[in-house]
């Protein structure tokens, strides 16, 4: 058990963190739409009912795609864009995919490489593209859930208001469903724009995130 947790702690950690703040925004978010109910007449809800609603879905997706675009974008955008003194960033002159024999694969495989990495082909191509895939993958799963659980909310607002309720597709394009989304686009953006731009010039010690403490501010591509 001690190893698991020595091994594999930067995971373990996260999961945790993020459990028990999805814990404790499930119980502050009960309490808080109970205390509107009840403002309003209505009688208060339960934790199931809560967390099984339109109102919390749509505030746990609208922050989940927006976390899995910011690393979409950061992702794609470090294969081709340069930042110097950027740890996060590649050499001048050695962005992009890099050849078979810069990235270990096909004849270039070692015996412990991932098999899909030993071979030519479909094959290569996916296995070559799939942390952009997957991210993908789950940012429109997320946005997709966004959506739908938005539109209910939001047609629960229009009924209470006594006008008519929207499509989907009406929602989608609607100055609510875009406030609420660019909302979160634009922090994500800000947050990993500064740490691009402040990794030059600051360091944390031990962090793979920060260049080595002694490097200088414009050395691009390392970490330490």
């Amino acid at each position: 058990m001690k190893q698991v947790l020595h091994h594999h702690g930067l995971s373990l950690f996260f999961a945790l963190i993020f459990l028990l703040s999805l814990i404790g925004q499930a119980l502050t978010g009960v309490a808080l739409y109970n205390e509107e109910q009840v403002s309003e007449g209505f009688s208060e809800v339960s934790l199931l009912h809560y967390v099984t609603s339109s109102y919390f879905m749509v505030d746990v997706a609208e922050n989940w795609q927006s976390e899995y675009l910011q690393f979409i974008l950061f992702i794609a955008a470090t294969i081709w864009f340069v930042q110097i003194g950027s740890p996060e960033s590649s050499e001048p002159g050695t962005q992009g995919p890099e050849s078979d024999k810069e990235q270990g694969v096909g004849a270039f495989a070692a015996p412990d490489s991932p098999a899909w990495a030993r071979v030519r082909g479909f094959r290569l191509a996916v296995y070559s593209n799939s942390l952009l895939i997957v991210m993908t993958l789950i940012f429109f799963l997320s946005w997709t859930a966004q959506s739908a659980a938005g539109v209910v909310q939001y047609n629960e607002q229009q009924i209470g208001n006594l006008q008519d309720p929207v499509s989907w597709g009406e929602y989608i394009v609607s100055p609510d469903f875009w406030n609420r989304t660019l909302q979160n686009w634009q922090s994500e953006f800000l947050a990993v724009g500064s740490m691009v731009v402040l990794s030059i010039f600051l360091r944390q010690r031990g962090s793979h995130e920060s260049k080595p403490v002694g490097a200088a501010h414009a050395e691009t591509g390392t970490s330490g």
